[in-house]
């Protein structure tokens, strides 16, 4: 039993640090796909992040520790028989009793259970059909067999674990009935579909939504940042054979102040309204009494990004020193008192306040009046 329970703890432990990782892009998602956040869609998400962890789990871990000195004594094979376990339960015996507790009929039956959750995620999370769910579920149940053939598509010598035809019948089988019960199921979770009539409605502008959008910059400015420094630290390492430190000039500038351009200016420069990736994401846009210059846009987007990326920039660049540390507090108190400021200024931010802007929903603006448009005056306030 150990063998077929711990890939559900590996499920549920990663699956949930997966959907945490991810819950930022995923709320930004709900809001350009559905116009609005769903409490019970993202639920759905996070069982999917538990479901697809433990599917990978039980399927294809744990891996062997070496590439194919195992191969010559290994006895995993293939079974390309079909119904294959008929003959074997057959074989086995048991009588009337027996027959539902033997080892057969359960990996049977948990080949089912197992592609169960598939059909119901792709028919009632997704929304696509019963044909849909099932072809997939054959199509993932295939790739996963293969997997286990190749022996990781050739990483391994020899296939590490049985392929078998009967595993891949059970599985479609799984994703069928699935399928099939997906809307008694899961008739909680709000189809794909059910928002499509209200997705361009304007909605308020509220501190979750600044919040978000504000989350989602931030994340895009430090997952950049990282790649930039790695990359880097890799193309020395390769020319010199030296690993660099990470507090060198390059390094610091790489991390802070190439990833503030191209995530906070760089779109205000752009034109329009000058609004941010993140502030895009969920559909909101910095709103003026006049159309903004270039300046004003830049000003907007730098007011804060601009010191705490330079600080961020000294901490990174004296890392270890006093001022270094001093640098760390300056950006923590910035970042701080940024997100404290969102409910404290009717939703606007240090920002907006000091650049004299406010947000609105961009589908309202959408549904303005041209003149208005044209002047880049708000429609209503934000």
């Amino acid at each position: 039993m150990d063998v077929w329970v711990w890939p559900a703890y590996f499920g549920v432990l990663v699956g949930v640090l997966t959907f945490a990782l991810l819950l930022v892009p995923i709320l930004a998602y709900q809001y350009r796909r559905y116009g609005q956040f769903s409490v019970r869609r993202v639920v759905g998400a996070a069982a999917v992040g538990v479901y697809g962890t433990a599917l990978f789990a039980y399927t294809l871990l744990p891996l062997p520790a070496s590439r194919g000195d195992w191969c010559a004594t290994a006895a995993a094979g293939s079974q390309w028989r079909p119904l294959h376990f008929v003959a074997d339960i057959a074989q086995a015996g048991a009588g009337p009793s027996g027959l539902l507790t033997s080892r057969v009929t359960l990996q049977v039956l948990f080949n089912v259970i197992l592609f169960v959750p598939w059909g119901l995620m792709v028919r009632g999370f997704w929304g696509r059909s019963l044909t849909v769910a099932t072809a997939s579920g054959l199509l993932v149940s295939a790739l996963i067999e293969g997997t286990q053939l190749s022996g990781v598509w050739g990483i391994y010598q020899c296939a590490y674990r049985v392929a078998d035809v009967d595993d891949l019948l059970a599985n479609t089988l799984g994703a069928l009935l699935g399928a099939a019960l997906a809307r008694w199921v899961l008739w909680w979770v709000p189809s794909p579909h059910s928002f499509d009539a209200t997705r361009q409605l304007p909605r308020p502008v509220t501190s979750a939504r600044r919040w978000l959008g504000m989350a989602l910059d931030l994340t895009t400015f430090h997952v950049l940042g990282y790649t930039l420094l790695i990359g880097y630290r890799m193309v020395v390492l390769a020319a010199t054979g030296h690993l660099p430190s990470r507090s060198t000039l390059a390094g610091a500038a790489l991390y802070t102040l190439l990833p503030a351009l191209c995530v906070f200016l760089l779109p205000a420069w752009a034109g329009g309204n000058g609004a941010s990736l993140g502030q895009r994401a969920v559909r909101l846009v910095p709103l003026w009494a006049h159309a903004p210059s270039p300046g004003r846009r830049l000003a907007r987007a730098a007011a804060i990004a601009g010191p705490y990326a330079l600080a961020l920039f000294c901490a990174r660049w004296q890392a270890g020193t006093a001022l270094g540390d001093a640098a760390q507090l300056l950006a923590n108190a910035l970042l701080l008192a940024a997100f404290i400021a969102v409910p404290l200024t009717q939703q606007r931010g240090l920002s907006a306040v000091l650049t004299g802007a406010h947000f609105d929903d961009e589908r309202a603006q959408s549904a303005a009046p041209a003149h208005l448009l044209a002047e880049g005056r708000p429609t209503r306030e934000a």
